[in-house]
């Protein structure tokens, strides 16, 4: 089973989790069938190191993980700060 490490409460199942979308795309709350395809299967790049929106159902928060794509390692959760700074101005 893969596990991904909530801030909040720690180590849980992939399960419990919703995938977001990368960082700089603000995660859609409620999207369409055809939002919620483009938002995680329709993003450009080659594999490697990419900063990602996930929502924990059970907590009800939203964080950004560092993973690296092409082996689905994740590196290290990143800080509020660090998202705050990566997402520009609309």
């Amino acid at each position: 089973m893969r596990i991904i490490d909530c801030p909040l409460i720690g180590p849980r199942p992939v399960a419990e989790f919703n995938y977001g979308g990368a960082v700089g795309e603000p995660p859609i709350v409620d999207p369409t069938p055809d939002q919620l395809a483009a938002q995680v299967f329709y993003r450009a790049g080659a594999p490697g190191l990419l900063r990602e929106w996930w929502y924990h159902r059970p907590t009800g928060r939203w964080f950004v993980l560092e993973r690296d794509t092409a082996t689905d390692r994740v590196h290290r959760i990143v800080t509020p700060e660090e998202v705050a700074h990566a997402i520009p101005m609309l």
